[in-house]
């Protein structure tokens, strides 16, 4: 499951990528109202998204967040990572935090490692391909991809 505080980044980030081009700066209490994220857990959400390089911030008056890369260049799977960790369900599948699970006999012949490297392969593939700026994109007017799940009847 994604935590909270996840979801809120994304959701955060999504609406700096939806004012990259024209806005600028964008206060806190801004964010905080239109997306309904209670303020102090914004702000410390906002402070880890600054401190692994996807937001910048400013102080003042005309201060504020934005994104400190180009929207298409930062991906939701860079947000989730910061907030829940390996997109994978269990650690002997994960890519970035890989180790063998602590209930695991032998890795060699574990019978559920091969499926879990699928599933994370396949998160990975949607939340690594889908960036903020087309999560800025009203949702009636994204491209779809096709999904297995769509073609079975």
């Amino acid at each position: 499951m994604l935590s909270s505080k996840a979801k809120y980044a994304v959701r955060a980030a999504t609406m700096l990528a939806e004012r990259a081009d024209t806005e600028g700066w964008t206060q806190t209490a801004e964010i905080a109202e239109r997306e309904n994220i209670p303020r102090k857990f914004l702000e410390a959400i906002l402070v880890q998204m600054r401190d692994h390089g996807i937001v910048e911030g400013r102080r003042g008056a005309h201060g504020g967040h934005q994104l400190s890369r180009a929207p298409a260049e930062i991906s939701v799977a860079d947000i989730i990572r910061i907030f829940d960790g390996p997109l994978a369900l269990t650690p002997c599948a994960s890519v970035t935090r890989f180790r063998p699970c602590t209930d695991c006999a032998d890795i060699a012949t574990c019978r559920l490692q091969h499926l879990m490297r699928q599933a994370r392969d396949a998160v990975a593939d949607v939340l690594e391909n889908c960036s903020l700026a087309e999560l800025a994109v009203p949702p009636r007017q994204r491209k779809t991809r096709a999904t297995s799940s769509a073609r079975r009847s």
